[in-house]
């Protein structure tokens, strides 16, 4: 269709005829002849898309169309989101892991030891700014701790292995009552507690209440240590939890046990 509008315009002008009749010579619709078309090259939108996208790789689809309509380009949405499809511009969204319906134990005072564990995590910084994990773990039966370990990491090899060295002098328990975090929803940590018949517990997404008794001592632990002190180190952080350690369970006296403290209970149940 382009040469034959390019043999109308030669005709028009050798032989001095309007267009209409040089459309009928060429044997053109003369509707043709004049039609323009409005859409400009998708390579245009490709190389202003990509342009923009280069320099702000973070702007999702609106972004982009707004500064573009901005810049004074009057392209459709329609057609620009086809291209941006296209270009594969958008941006990868990881979506959350589907957690199964859950129905939680009733949070209740246990009657024995090792009957319920409790477990959570715990974030704070160093004075240099460096972040670091406290994975806390206590008996709900007499609230005492058994065990915090504190790392820049934690992934389910470290959370089990701390539960067994606690296991070591405590035995196993019966079930642990944890949230939902990926540490305790991967398949190794399935694994291990289908190995030594430990019942996981899980609470409802959003709901730290059902976690109670450890989300009380997390209070307690940040209040009294994490933000009462200034760290330099992994091993300030330790060995200040260690000595903070035997204070809260043999010195400290808990309204939740009558004011007795955890080791007193222990002592009773053995």
């Amino acid at each position: 269709m382009a040469e034959r509008k390019g043999l109308v315009e030669i005709v028009c002008a050798e032989y001095n005829l309007s267009q209409r009749r040089a459309c009928q010579l060429v044997g053109l619709s003369s509707s043709l002849c004049y039609y323009q078309p409005k859409r400009v090259a998708d390579t245009e939108i490709v190389r202003e898309l990509r342009a923009l996208a280069d320099q702000q790789p973070r702007w999702g689809f609106k972004q982009l169309y707004n500064a573009l309509r901005n810049a004074g380009h009057g392209w459709n949405h329609k057609r620009l989101h086809r291209i941006y499809r296209a270009l594969k511009l958008h941006l990868r969204v990881n979506r959350g892991k589907r957690i199964p319906k859950r129905s939680p134990l009733p949070l209740q005072q246990t009657g024995q030891l090792n009957e319920c564990w409790s477990v959570d995590f715990m974030s704070d910084a160093l004075f240099n700014g460096r972040r670091f994990r406290t994975l806390n773990v206590i008996d709900d039966f007499n609230r005492e701790v058994l065990a915090i370990e504190v790392d820049t990491s934690l992934p389910t090899v470290r959370v089990t292995r701390g539960l067994d060295q606690v296991a070591l002098e405590r035995g196993y328990p019966q079930r642990i009552r944890v949230d939902n975090g990926p540490e305790f929803t991967s398949a190794a940590f399935h694994d291990w507690a289908a190995t030594h018949r430990v019942q996981l517990d899980f609470i409802q997404p959003g709901r730290p209440a059902q976690n109670a008794y450890i989300e009380r001592f997390n209070r307690t632990y940040r209040e009294e240590v994490l933000d009462f002190y200034l760290f330099s180190s992994l091993q300030e952080v330790r060995a200040m939890t260690e000595n903070w350690l035997h204070t809260y369970n043999h010195l400290r006296p808990h309204d939740a046990l009558n004011g007795s403290v955890p080791a007193a209970f222990l002592s009773a149940a053995g």
